[in-house]
């Protein structure tokens, strides 16, 4: 039984020093490995990525995180990766890691993610170029997290974990005014979910979410976002196969 500890939204200030660290430390007592599901900064500037990367240095777990839409509100999300990364946390976007548990390599694929609905009720890729490109850029970013899951598998991974920052699924933003749903994930992520195949997705972003969800096709999401799951981080098991 693999055991996978996730959060997101945990929005890290310079007065944020030590506030998760202590539930951090007791990670080796309940799992196996860490998910950050981005948005781990308030306005993503390097200050306070530092205060982030002390928080998850050297804990007795592999860490692996994606960035959020606030982590790059700076402009600088690839000298914020870098701090986290000199912290020995695994920073994904558009790749994918593996971690032994024991006798298992658990692999995760990650990617940010991006906006623009959900099935019958999403952007469309015509029109005006910013349009277009908006709807490219969350294609991209679904494209880049099935390929992931894809090489993982190749490489031998029988048990693997889809980490976003955005939903995939609109089950897990219930509680959000469906008026922004299209803002809060897209169905491209499910879609590539599922056609590459994962035990596990999990996400955050949606503060006024709901934890539970599930693709199309049966995979099982979870919204982490701190203001949801309202602790330290869940934990979630997985058959090691």
């Amino acid at each position: 039984m693999i055991r996978v500890a996730a959060v997101g939204d945990i929005h890290m200030g310079l007065e944020s020093q030590g506030v998760l660290r202590p539930a951090f430390e007791t990670l080796s007592d309940c799992a196996d490995l860490l998910l950050l599901a981005g948005d781990l900064t308030r306005h993503g500037t390097p200050e306070e990525a530092r205060v982030v990367a002390q928080e998850v240095r050297d804990l007795p777990v592999p860490v692996v995180a994606v960035l959020g839409n606030h982590d790059h509100h700076d402009e600088q999300p690839e000298k914020v990766a870098a701090l986290l990364e000199d912290a020995g946390v695994r920073v994904l976007e558009g790749e994918g890691t593996i971690v032994e548990c024991g006798d298992t390599r658990v692999g995760v694929a990650g990617t940010k993610g991006f906006g623009g609905g959900f099935v019958g009720r999403s952007a469309g890729e015509f029109g005006e170029p910013l349009m277009k490109e908006f709807v490219r850029y969350s294609r991209r970013c679904a494209d880049g997290l099935r390929t992931a899951l894809e090489e993982l598998e190749r490489q031998g991974c029988g048990t693997r974990v889809a980490l976003t920052h955005f939903s995939p699924v609109a089950d897990t933003l219930a509680g959000e005014p469906p008026e922004i749903y299209p803002f809060l994930g897209s169905y491209l992520l499910a879609e590539a979910i599922d056609t590459a195949g994962a035990d596990l997705s999990v996400h955050g972003h949606a503060h006024a979410g709901t934890e539970h969800g599930m693709t199309a096709g049966g995979v099982r999401v979870r919204n982490v976002a701190q203001p949801v799951i309202r602790r330290a981080f869940n934990v979630y098991h997985l058959h090691a196969d």
